[in-house]
């Protein structure tokens, strides 16, 4: 091997070190000047971070331009998002790599030296880790707006997948921040795994919410946009999914939130599901005994066609369940198109068939009971004998 071949796991050092003779790159003209700039570090920072900033300029309008071009033809604009977010960082980038140059060319103590550079470059690693949780973000996004309710990527997966990509991504910028700082991370996983251990009895509830959420977002027993009642009476449309709570949105328009444990174990009747969009409401009506059934039926079913709520497909229609005790029961059986339109389409529709009934003279029975009673007879004397 050559004599001057960095040693093993030396070459991040050696890199952020620079050990870049710059004068010996620069032109004979602008050595002078160079020379000058030394004596005065506040006016040789400042051009630096001019030229910088310049470059970075330059370098940004010459990437966006050749891949603007090369993406003209797509028909989204998902691609040129992307671009904008992972080459914002590039000016950033130009102007800590010329304040870095400007640090070298000082004579700092090798400890302030060693500091200052990793400094600019935890910078650095933070403005790209943030340019890439956004484009990272944008394409999660994107597909899973995309989809048609099959396939991996949906709606419902959305919080997930960001998740875990958000996770994976910290992981990274932790072990590059590590490695930035020469921190041994041995000794941290050996730490890490005692941590843990405390933090998940201390948060074991935290934990339950999590698992929960995973197994919500997996199992979709309902999802965003959905009208849900809990067995404990909360109803609402969800609103979000998070990993944590489901939020809901009321009717009294108060958002609630429900850690995801309990949602786990809640009986939850998803109304906005099934097989079909519209949602039937049931309205139970008694008449009294003696009125035709078949002028019943017609009435209600013209007051369910007459109701602006009550969807005309399916066809609204009566049926007759029982004879009661005091009253012959129907049933009027109507669709609406949003299940939080139930209140007031009950509401309707009572209020009108009270109406049509009190014109058609049809009267809605108070609970009635027939008690019949008998006097015993006397026993005679023969017949007692």
């Amino acid at each position: 091997t050559p004599e001057n071949a960095p040693d093993e796991g030396a070459s991040l050092d050696d890199f952020l070190d620079l050990h870049i003779d710059l004068e010996g790159y620069l032109p004979d003209a602008v050595a002078p000047a160079w020379h000058f700039m030394q004596d005065y570090p506040v006016l040789l920072v400042a051009v630096m971070f001019v030229l910088g900033y310049g470059a970075g300029k330059g370098l940004q309008w010459l990437i966006r331009s050749s891949l603007s071009h090369a993406v003209t033809r797509t028909q989204t604009t998902l691609d040129d998002k992307l671009i904008d977010y992972l080459t914002a960082p590039v000016v950033q980038t130009m102007v800590i790599l010329a304040l870095v140059a400007a640090e070298k060319a000082f004579v700092f103590g090798e400890s302030v030296d060693w500091f200052l550079t990793r400094l600019l470059f935890t910078l650095l690693l933070f403005l790209w880790g943030r340019a890439w949780f956004k484009a990272i973000a944008l394409l999660i996004s994107t597909f899973a707006g995309k989809s048609k309710g099959t396939g991996l990527m949906q709606p419902r997966t959305r919080p997930l997948f960001e998740m875990s990509v958000k996770v994976l991504l910290i992981g990274v910028l932790i072990w590059l921040f590590m490695a930035l700082w020469n921190i041994d991370g041995t000794a941290w996983l050996a730490s890490a795994g005692v941590i843990g251990i405390a933090v998940g009895f201390a948060a074991r509830d935290t934990l339950a919410n999590l698992i929960s959420g995973v197994s919500i977002i997996a199992d979709a027993p309902y999802k965003l946009g959905d009208y849900v009642v809990l067995d404990t009476g909360e109803r609402g449309v969800v609103t979000e999914l998070g990993m944590r709570s489901t939020r809901l949105l009321t009717r009294d328009d108060v958002e609630i939130s429900i850690p995801n444990a309990v949602m786990g174990m809640a009986k939850i009747t998803n109304e906005s599901g099934g097989p079909a969009v519209e949602h039937r409401i049931r309205i139970p009506i008694g008449v009294a005994y003696g009125t035709r059934p078949a002028a019943v039926v017609e009435l209600l079913e013209q007051v369910a066609k007459d109701d602006p709520l009550i969807l005309d497909h399916p066809v609204p229609r009566v049926r007759m369940r029982a004879f009661g005790e005091s009253s012959l029961d129907f049933e009027l059986l109507g669709w609406i198109k949003y299940p939080e339109q139930r209140g007031l389409a009950r509401h309707n529709l009572l209020v009108e068939i009270e109406s049509r009934f009190a014109e058609a003279g049809i009267r809605i029975p108070f609970p009635q009971r027939d008690v019949h009673l008998s006097t015993p007879q006397q026993v005679s004397d023969s017949d007692s004998g």
